[in-house]
């Protein structure tokens, strides 16, 4: 029988390199405490939105992203997207969207955000406005675990609400380039108070691989490693969900899990072994 689960509030960020498998993680985790009883709210903030098809959503092709809602965006802001306005709310009212747009696969709960306008984009960004809001609504208000798969950045925090990001997991994989791109992530997420990173090695083939990437990141706090696994590459690519792919590869995130203090190995064994 499975163990009574309480009710948990945490918020996770995954970020890292392009390619590098934040999103796989992303959506195993949220996967994985969804089935042990936790409320698990999934937000997909990269522009490559890929998280509904890792998580197995039907059409994930039909989901709209909150910054191509037009007439919320309007009602919200008082401006519509694209034109050209010398003034539009910049706290618009939020805390009813994720309850009316998120939408549900297997009791896990998503939102996509979409894309931040740019500087220079030559709009004056209400979109922005209605995304930082509802960003920061989800992240200071909700009682419930929180999981954003993020671009290569911190684009979608600011100062005022990185802070309540628990955790901030950068994925890496056995290249300078991603290294790299870790270490750059870490400085922006100091940059706006964003202490508590972590790093979580993927596509690990060799005992190589691993003492390559501890070695050259001495400073950084390890939650696990993850090994490279063909199944995950073709579930990806045949849109599978990838809950279903690699028995190796979950149990290793079942470990990261553990890790964060969400939940005891004794009860991922329970729940789901």
């Amino acid at each position: 029988m499975q163990d009574i689960i309480p009710r948990l509030e945490m918020k996770i960020a995954v970020s890292g390199k392009g390619g590098v498998g934040k999103t796989m993680l992303a959506s195993l985790l949220a996967t994985i405490l969804t089935q042990l009883g936790y409320s698990v709210l999934a937000i997909d903030a990269d522009p490559n939105a890929t998280l509904a098809t890792a998580l197995g959503f039907p059409h994930p092709e039909r989901i709209a992203p909150i910054s191509e809602m037009g007439d919320l965006i309007e009602e919200r802001t008082g401006v519509r997207p694209g034109q050209a306005a010398p003034y539009f709310k910049l706290n618009p009212k939020v805390d009813d969207i994720p309850e009316k747009y998120w939408v549900e696969h297997n009791g896990v709960k998503l939102m996509v955000m979409g894309r931040l306008k740019k500087g220079g984009s030559g709009c004056y960004c209400p979109e922005n406005a209605l995304l930082e809001a509802l960003i920061a609504h989800i992240l200071l208000r909700r009682d419930e675990v929180v999981i954003i798969d993020m671009e290569a950045g911190v684009e979608h925090l600011g100062r005022a609400t990185a802070r309540a990001v628990d955790k901030m997991i950068i994925v890496v994989e056995p290249s300078k380039a991603s290294i790299e791109t870790a270490y750059r992530i870490r400085e922006l997420a100091k940059d706006i108070g964003l202490e508590n990173t972590a790093v979580v090695a993927n596509k690990i083939r060799s005992e190589q691989d691993k003492n390559l990437l501890t070695s050259a990141m001495p400073d950084f706090e390890f939650l696990g490693f993850i090994p490279y696994d063909q199944s995950i590459i073709e579930a990806g690519l045949g849109n599978f969900p990838l809950i279903n792919s690699s028995p190796e590869v979950i149990s290793r995130v079942q470990d990261i899990a553990a890790r964060l203090s969400i939940v005891k190995p004794g009860i991922i064994g329970k729940a789901i072994g």
